[in-house]
């Protein structure tokens, strides 16, 4: 069973915000994935649609498999670094911002194959 990865590393987004987006296409065909994240209005969405996109050209051009045939088996977004800023507050103070990343992986199958 060919399984084709796509990867986005150092997302400027956190991974809980993308897991949202993430749920709604694990499972379903490439193209219907494709036509759920390009009406989203999340930001999450346009990365996942960009790292589905890279897939779906994996899986063309590498392999030469039909985008039509095309599932995605596994969709995960992991913890990147956390940078952490300071924004200055009155008297003297510091308030600390956390900037989290994160690490989107798709993953997709041949549905022939199944």
């Amino acid at each position: 069973m060919t399984i084709i990865k796509a990867k986005a590393k150092w997302v400027k987004s956190s991974d809980r915000k993308l897991s949202r987006v993430i749920e709604l296409i694990r499972g379903k065909t490439a193209l219907e994935a494709m036509t759920i994240l390009k009406f989203r209005p999340q930001k999450g969405a346009r990365i996942l649609e960009k790292v589905l996109k890279s897939a779906i050209a994996n899986a063309k051009h590498n392999l030469k498999l039909d985008e039509n045939s095309l599932l995605v088996k596994e969709a995960y977004a992991n913890k990147g670094i956390i940078m952490r800023r300071f924004q200055p507050r009155a008297r003297g103070r510091a308030f600390p911002i956390k900037k989290k990343t994160s690490h989107v992986t798709v993953c997709l199958s041949s549905a022939e194959e199944k």
